[in-house]
Order: C-alpha cells, then structure tokens, then sequence
C-alpha cells in the first residue's frame, strides 16, 4: 500500500537529493528522517488506520513529508486546496469528518503545525505502511455545481497502484524516464501534482518545488528542470519566453486540452517532448496523447485510453471504467448514484472514438468553465450573483484566454433602473467563492436573447462583446 514503495525509494539511496526549494536541498535520508518524526507524533496524537487528517499547508518539504506520514499511519487525507473562500475552507474540513488537522497558516480550529510535528528526536527504525486497501486514503476536491467544494474520495488500493512501476503502462514508464528533475509548481492538493512528486521519488529523480509568484521559464533555466506539468495556459508563457528550455525532456499539460495550434508550436518550439493527459479526479488519468500522436497530426485528439482503462460512448457522453476510480464523492451517495453507474464513471464529457482508437471530446455535458485548470461551476457564480439586490439575473459563460486556459464572463440584467456596481459584484463572488470562480468582466444588459430551445442563449450575449465563445 502508498506510500510503501515511495518510502522504500528514500531508504535506498540516503545521500541522493529529494526535494529542492529555493536554495534549500532536503536529501532523501533528510526527508525519510522528517516523516518518520511526524508519522511518530501524529500517532501520538491518535492518528491511525481509518482515522482522518486535513492537511492546509503551503507547498513545501515539510507539507510533502506531513502528507508521507499520514499516509504510512493509514489515514484518510483531505487536502485543502489553495483559493478557497473562508467559507468553503469551513465546510470542507467540517465534512470530512476530521480527527487533526495540520495547518501552516491559520485555520478556524485547532490544528498541528508541521514544526510542532518535527520537534522530537528522530525514533529510527522502520516506518509502518498501515493502509487497507479499502480504506479511504485521500479526498481530492473539485469545484461542486452549488460552489461548494465536492470531494472524489479514493481508496488505498486505488492510488497505490500509481505507485508501483510494475503496474504502469509502457506510455506511462517511457514518459517517467524523462523525471530526474521535475517541477512541482502547484499546492500538493493537485492529485497531479501529488502523484508526480512521488513518482519522480520512486524512478530516483529529484522534485524541484516552485514557490508561488516565481517565473515558470526561469525556473526551467535555473534548475535545468527535465520534466514539467502544466496547464496549457501556462504553455502560452513558456513558449513566450527567452528563457533557455534545452534541459527539458518532457512537459505534461492537463487540466484541459490544448488546442491544435499551441501543440504544433510546442512541438516546433520544444521537440518532440510535449505531451497531454486527460482525466477526472472522479476517474483518474483516462488518455495520454504522446510526442509520437502530436507528430502524426492527433492534434484534435486527447490519445489513447490506457491499458486498463475501459471507454465507453452512451448517447454522447464519455463513460470510463479504471482502477483508478474514485469509490464516490464523500458522504454524498446521492451524487456518486448519478455519476457512478453500473461500475462506469459518467465523466459528462461529450466525445467520441475514431477508427484508430484516439479519443476526442466534442464539448461538456456540464455547464462548468476550466479556469487555470479548476473546474468553476457557471451555475454556482450565477447564484452568488444573483444575491445581489441590484441584480434580477446573471448569466456566466466561459471563453478561452491566454493567460488561464478559459476566462469567466458575466451578464447581469439589473433588477431597478441603475446599473449594479461592478466591483460589488466581483467581490461578492471573490469572498463566496474561489478566487478562480472570480469574473473576468461583468456587463449589464438590459434584455437576453433565447436560443430555438427558448433558453437563454449565452454565446450571443458574448458575442456581444466581441469575445469568442470557446469552440
């Protein structure tokens, strides 16, 4: 069970470099040392298999060895995410039914700090691996369709296969070869993020952690970085850059595909070293498109599914069967009956298969905006907006944007004769919601168009302002 073979991966080699951040080196040996510390005092604290630990930590050696040692104690994991409005930071560790929680900034409950944990000598010996296989190891949260974070809970036996080089596909060891050096630039609540610092550990590479406001280019120069993940966003800045780029061997985006032509000039600008995966944190990892895809001209598709992974396609929508599955949403089986059916994820993606066997999405079956790769629920940022009592109605749609993948926009019809404050409205939806969930413009309009169905038609409205929709 995790984190068995990524424990093993830091025994095996002591002297060899781990994590680096800033200009700080933690060596293998250093961090084994650090998580066997917390696993000894989390245990004190009663902390054990089945127990439950929220982790509201900044990115660092100490979140990441925090993590290890409540993992080897068998507990379940929430991770709280960076951007969260107080309110949804309250409600998500209320719901995940916490027995600790430990925090490096300040929190509305009692929790252990991470140097609370490392202060006590270091017991030695072999760090138990308590998971049961099917046991609830980590809640990973995405944006739920009310606004409120929704948690993808996943049992032991799921993430530990992520783990274990013997398990991974052929698509999948090829790419990791190219680890030595990845970069970590998101909070470790990503599960990509999470999963990729582990499996960067275990192939005997070293993750550089990128504090938050640092330049992504730079960094890849500085630290001659061989492997990053990205959303495609942040490809835009990287291929803008002058920054030097020859150490890289492999760049991962996710979060939402890239479109044709930023994968030919990554391609053009990189080598043949870009890569996309598709997936769900309800699913896990789904598709891979490879260098050898976006070579052949698989430019409008997201790649193969893996082995392992079984897809379907019923009445449009994507429907996917993995090991990797989430068991459900967290104390929410009204929700997982509508999404697990049968065994089968319904990703409410639309897509389809081709003759080749490459998967293509055609649209979503939610009305949801991918912004800096968090899924923002429309629905969620309307009623938030709504709330106001200059506004009778709000009608949020998406379109792409270079700098965070997809931009929220706002239509509000005022509700009297003036026109609502502008950045009322912004700041009611920044203090209900997520900072990505906050509109990029918000216009008043005065009548909506429908569309033949009767509904309101919301491209026309951003055609209105002479913004695209996304296509």
């Amino acid at each position: 069970m995790f984190p068995a073979t990524v424990l093993a991966s830091l025994r095996a080699a002591p002297d060899r470099p781990a994590l680096h951040m800033r200009a700080r080196t933690v060596t293998r040996g250093e961090l084994l040392s650090m998580v066997r510390r917390m696993t000894a005092a989390l245990g004190e604290a009663g902390l054990g298999p089945g127990r439950a630990v929220g982790m509201v930590l900044s990115l660092s050696p100490e979140a990441y060895a925090a993590h290890l040692a409540a993992h080897a104690l068998g507990c379940r994991v929430a991770a709280a995410r960076p951007g969260w409005s107080p309110g949804q930071l309250t409600q998500a560790l209320d719901r995940a039914r916490l027995d600790a929680v430990v925090a490096d900034v300040p929190v509305d409950r009692p929790a252990l700090h991470p140097d609370a944990l490392l202060a006590r000598p270091d017991p030695g010996g072999t760090l138990p691996v308590l998971g049961r296989a099917g046991d609830i190891a980590r809640l990973t949260y995405t944006s739920g369709s009310t606004g409120q974070p929704k948690a993808c809970a996943h049992e032991y036996r799921a993430i530990s296969l992520a783990y274990r080089p013997d398990r991974w596909a052929p698509v999948l060891t090829r790419l990791l070869a190219a680890f030595s050096r990845c970069l970590i630039s998101e909070s470790l609540a990503s599960p990509v993020m999470f999963t990729y610092l582990g499996r960067c550990l275990v192939v005997g590479g070293t993750a550089v952690l990128l504090p938050e406001s640092t330049s992504l280019p730079e960094a890849i120069e500085r630290h001659r970085i061989t492997a990053a993940l990205m959303p495609p966003a942040r490809l835009h800045d990287l291929l803008r850059s002058r920054a030097g780029l020859s150490s890289l061997r492999a760049v991962m985006l996710g979060g939402s595909p890239a479109g044709p032509q930023l994968l030919r000039a990554a391609a053009g600008r990189l080598g043949p070293i870009v890569w996309q995966g598709y997936g769900q944190g309800e699913a896990g990892v789904i598709a891979i498109l490879t260098p050898e895809d976006i070579a052949a001209g698989h430019l409008a598709s997201v790649g193969r599914p893996l082995p392992g992974v079984d897809v379907a396609i019923v009445d449009g929508e994507i429907r996917v069967r993995s090991p990797h599955r989430m068991a459900g949403y967290w104390d929410d089986p009204e929700e997982t009956g509508e999404v697990i059916v049968d065994g089968w994820v319904r990703t409410r993606d639309l897509g389809h298969l081709d003759a080749g066997g490459m998967l293509h999405l055609t649209g979503r079956a939610r009305d949801v905006i991918l912004v800096n790769a968090e899924v923002c629920y429309a629905g969620a940022i309307e009623r938030v907006l709504t709330e106001d009592p200059q506004v009778a109605q709000a009608y949020v749609v998406g379109a792409p944007d270079p700098l965070t993948g997809e931009a929220i926009h706002a239509f509000v019809v005022p509700a009297g004769d003036r026109t609502p404050d502008t950045a009322r409205l912004v700041a009611l939806v920044r203090s209900r919601l997520s900072a990505n969930s906050v509109p990029k413009t918000v216009t008043a309009v005065r009548d909506v168009p429908m569309n033949p169905s009767g509904k309101p038609d919301k491209t026309a409205l951003l055609h209105r302002t002479g913004m695209a929709p996304r296509g």
